[in-house]
């Protein structure tokens, strides 16, 4: 059974993720033309119509919505919130697979925040880890320049807050299934988005900074070539949130974490394919500090916290 819950886990974790980078291409994309909260609102419509759809034609039905942790959801929504806020604000700002990779900090931080909230043991190896991870994080933020990047400041706040989501998430997955978690975390989104849509989406407040513009700018209507791809964000994260959600409901937060670095490739190809980007030599360094740390958390996980359910023992069950 645990063997089971372990590949479930690592699958859904995964595939969730590989969705996911499509989301974080296509926003990039639309950055350049739209408000960060028309983005999402419009993301949010099309999120939540696939999970109405699932969620009437699940054998549980229209009861998942019922939950006894209203407020647990409110902190989680916010936590959502604001994390997708700064990234998707550092990523306009920044190369694809350079934001991509500061935000991979977030599974060194769920290994972290793991031990005070879900009492799960790290042992001195994976602090090491934790540790190199964090010393390419610093590298990514380029100090050397002589002042921090604010946008990939901005993302790292996103990675520590995704963290705090995904460990809510497993703290709520007795009571919470993976579609409740995320109807209400796009409900979150819709009635926030609207909200911002409301006050700021006359574009008083826009501004010529390329860090906020993104923010603030005004809200027009989408032309119909624009549309596949807010289709495609929508369903990107209505599937992955659903995969990757599901995942750390059915595994230790510390296995299911380093499999999220199968991103990192795909930020890298699709940086190349759409935006014509490469990491530079400093990136470099920096994506094989945080990647290669959390790869070796993974390996920790699996040959000594799961001594009997070594990777190997996991894929042929």
């Amino acid at each position: 059974m645990a063997r089971s819950q372990a590949l479930t886990g690592i699958l859904f974790a995964t595939g969730g993720t590989l969705i996911f980078s499509v989301n974080d291409v296509a926003i990039k994309f639309l950055s350049g033309g739209y408000a960060l909260h028309q983005i999402i609102l419009i993301r949010a419509f099309v999120a939540m119509a696939f999970i109405l759809a699932v969620i009437h034609f699940s054998e549980r039905g229209w009861s998942q919505i019922a939950t006894s942790r209203p407020g647990t959801h409110l902190l989680r929504v916010v936590i959502v919130m604001v994390s997708n806020v700064t990234f998707f604000i550092g990523l306009a700002a920044m190369p694809l697979a350079d934001a991509v990779a500061v935000a991979y900090v977030s599974p060194l931080v769920v290994t972290l925040l793991s031990i005070f909230f879900l009492g799960e043991k790290v042992g001195p190896r994976r602090w090491a880890a934790v540790i190199v991870g964090m010393v390419g994080v610093i590298i990514m933020l380029r100090p050397g320049a002589g002042v921090i990047q604010p946008a990939a400041v901005l993302v790292l706040i996103s990675a520590v807050l995704y963290a705090s989501g995904n460990l809510l998430a497993r703290h709520m997955g007795g009571t919470e299934s993976a579609m409740t978690l995320s109807f209400y975390v796009q409900s979150g989104f819709i009635v926030v988005s609207l909200a911002m849509g409301v006050w700021v989406g006359d574009g008083h407040l826009a501004t010529d900074d390329p860090l906020w513009s993104f923010l603030f700018r005004p809200w027009i209507w989408p032309p119909v070539a624009d549309w596949p791809i807010f289709l495609a964000t929508g369903l990107s994260v209505g599937i992955g949130g659903l995969m990757v959600t599901q995942a750390y409901r059915t595994a230790e937060a510390g296995l299911i974490a380093p499999f999220e670095y199968v991103g990192m490739p795909m930020a890298i190809l699709w940086g190349l394919l759409i935006f014509g980007t490469f990491p530079d030599a400093v990136a470099w360094v920096g994506i094989a500090l945080i990647c290669g740390s959390g790869l070796y958390v993974l390996y920790r996980e699996t040959a000594v916290s799961y001594t009997h359910l070594t990777l190997p023992t996991i894929l042929r069950v």
